[in-house]
């Protein structure tokens, strides 16, 4: 009998449960992790709350009714008890000073999550840093647990090396440069790109030793990124902090090759309305001719700013594509601007087909805040790009993008920026056209010259990398596939530790 149930219990598909943070930017990128399992057979079970499930679902019931094993499982989110209104459950539905309830409302998800797993028992656990108690839960389950941290890891190593050495606080000043230490490349930074948590207390800070423990306890990480530009943090990752990671992306690249990129931003009229506007707008387009500036579903500008950005487009001459937060309103925009560009710029309010539009023919340049999926995006595309960052972990995205892959500029160079709000004055127009020359937005990597041929040239050049490694045998490809083995002989492996 223990022979037959050994074999039935083999016969079984592996089940893993994935539990992504209150944030757009990580919940798309692990669902489309969770639809790569489903791919290769495994059951696969996003946890999300109601309103964060709206905005996949479409993503999910498209896999679904391909044949893939991917479903949500809803639970409900603490909104009263984060003195949030029903129905906010995002970080992009929030003013910057108001994130921190969003903070507070995942730490209180823990019962939820500790009763679904319990309940439902899976194989493995995909849950996302922002919550460590389910490598305790995993524990207890005797299952392993994988961490999603929504960055590369070439952020990840800076951060930690800031912490390791705090290099940072022997400076007299937020703009004095420091060398980040012990990286494969040579990184300086000044302290105001830091994000909060390192240069003061914050509630990330008070979390760090909680977040730092359930990394620990877990079987490694899962990145959205590759290889091909990460091998030596991935390296470095596991020579400091023994930390085994498995690169599965750029994972919008695999949504895009199945079709799915028809099912983003879910299934809002606004959302699909947005879709067919712009990319019938490319299409009347020539190639390589329009530049695409977005600064993410989380970044928030000035009136003044967005003004001065909007005088900078239309002065510098040059086709483009410009998403702009319906938060934002309209009180910005100069009297007749959308007039006046009629024909060569189009600005999308509200939520815009990214990666569709980075993949599309006409667009040759991509003006970004540095997110990590819009880095990873933008490499993905090929494209070059004039980096804006504005918080968090974004300066170092930006580091890698300009110094390490050379596929980038700064869009304000010499701009006195940093990740605290009142640190960004307001960025003139005549600045972004001086500084950016002939394209509106990306003129030193979109006009001509030997510096902006070889920055499209390496954007080109990692671009096909990133194709490649998520075919069948790239990099990615078997990172994927070793990840899943990994999951299947944890089992046995355990049992072994033990014995």
């Amino acid at each position: 009998m223990d022979s037959v149930a050994g074999e039935a219990e083999s016969a079984r598909p592996l089940r893993v449960f994935f539990i992504p943070f209150f944030a757009t930017g990580h919940m798309i990128p692990l669902v489309d992790i969770a639809r790569l399992f489903a791919a290769r057979g495994v059951d696969s079970t996003v946890l999300l709350t109601p309103a964060n499930a709206a905005l996949v679902q479409p993503t999910v019931d498209r896999a679904a009714a391909a044949g893939l094993p991917l479903r949500t499982l809803l639970y409900t989110f603490p909104s009263a008890a984060a003195g949030l209104p029903p129905g906010v459950e995002n970080i992009s539905a929030l003013p910057p000073s108001e994130c921190h309830k969003i903070d507070a409302a995942s730490l209180l998800t823990r019962p939820d999550h500790d009763r679904l797993l319990r309940l439902h028992r899976p194989d493995a656990i995909v849950a996302d840093t922002h919550f460590p108690w389910t490598t305790a839960i995993a524990r207890d389950l005797g299952v392993p647990r994988l961490s999603f941290q929504a960055l590369g890891l070439f952020p990840v190593c800076v951060m930690g090396a800031l912490f390791r050495h705090l290099p940072h606080l022997a400076v007299s000043s937020d703009d004095d440069p420091f060398l980040v230490p012990d990286l494969p490349h040579p990184i300086h930074m000044v302290r105001r790109e830091l994000p909060d948590f390192l240069r003061g207390d914050s509630p990330i800070t008070a979390a760090m030793d909680d977040l730092s423990e359930g990394e620990s306890g877990s079987l490694g990480v899962v990145v959205n990124s590759f290889a091909e530009i990460e091998s030596a943090y991935a390296e470095l990752y596991f020579k400091i902090d023994r930390m085994r990671s498995w690169f599965v992306g750029p994972v919008a690249l695999a949504s895009a090759d199945s079709g799915d990129l028809a099912a983003r931003g879910g299934n809002d009229p606004a959302v699909a309305a947005n879709r067919e506007r712009c990319l019938s707008w490319l299409g009347t387009m020539k190639p390589n001719s329009v530049v695409y500036v977005c600064f993410g579903s989380w970044s928030h500008f000035s009136c003044e700013q967005l003004k001065e950005m909007a005088s900078g487009l239309e002065l510098a001459g040059h086709p483009f594509v410009w998403v702009v937060r319906e938060a934002a309103g309209e009180a910005w925009m100069p009297e007749g601007f959308e007039r006046r560009v009629e024909g060569r710029g189009l600005v999308i309010r509200g939520w815009a087909p990214q990666v569709a539009v980075l993949g599309h023919g006409a667009v040759g340049g991509f003006m970004t805040h540095c997110g990590w999926n819009s880095v990873l995006e933008g490499v993905s595309a090929g494209l070059p790009m004039a980096t804006w960052p504005l918080s968090t972990e974004q300066f170092m995205n930006e580091k890698l993008v300009v110094e390490v892959l050379r596929t980038g500029v700064r869009a304000a160079e010499g701009a006195r920026r940093g990740t605290a709000a009142e640190e960004n004055g307001v960025v003139g127009a005549a600045e972004i056209v001086e500084k950016q020359k002939i394209g509106a937005a990306v003129g030193r990597i979109m006009g001509g010259g030997v510096e902006a041929e070889g920055t499209r040239r390496r954007a080109r050049e990692y671009g096909e990398m990133a194709r490649a490694a998520v075919k069948e045998g790239g990099s990615s490809c078997n990172g994927l596939a070793d990840l899943i083995e990994e999951i299947r002989a944890w089992p046995k492996k355990a049992a072994g530790k033990a014995a």
